[in-house]
């Protein structure tokens, strides 16, 4: 079993920045894909960014050139740091992450359990 643990939200004025962190532990052999979504009240789950196990990153348009994803792959870590932030930006934000337990398991998916960013004065 993999568990992700999301850290670093919290409440943020407009402008201000942020670094949220995707702590992966467990019986990991691999993790491939690995992304950030984020949940708004009443709205539904949107992609906000991904990066491979390479470092090919992608974004939202509505982040793009604001938060920038990377990831550490020896510690099974991933980051998302946000700039700029708007108070659209507020939201649950969840990790998720693609992950096979042995080298000859199938791939398996898993969601962190959110962390809250609010941006607001």
């Amino acid at each position: 079993q993999v568990q992700l643990v999301e850290s670093g939200g919290g409440l943020v004025q407009p402008g201000g920045s942020l670094r949220l962190s995707c702590a992966a532990s467990g019986k990991i052999f691999i993790i491939a894909g690995m992304n950030w979504y984020r949940q708004a009240p009443g709205k539904q789950r949107e992609l906000v960014a991904t990066i491979s196990s390479g470092g090919m990153t992608n974004y939202a348009d509505s982040v793009k050139g604001r938060f920038i994803i990377s990831r550490d792959n020896a510690e099974n870590t991933m980051y998302l740091q946000m700039n700029s932030l708007k108070p659209e930006d507020t939201a649950v934000y969840y990790c998720y992450a693609l992950a096979r337990l042995t080298s000859g398991s199938k791939w398996y998916y898993y969601w962190g359990q959110g962390t809250q960013v609010t941006v607001s004065t």
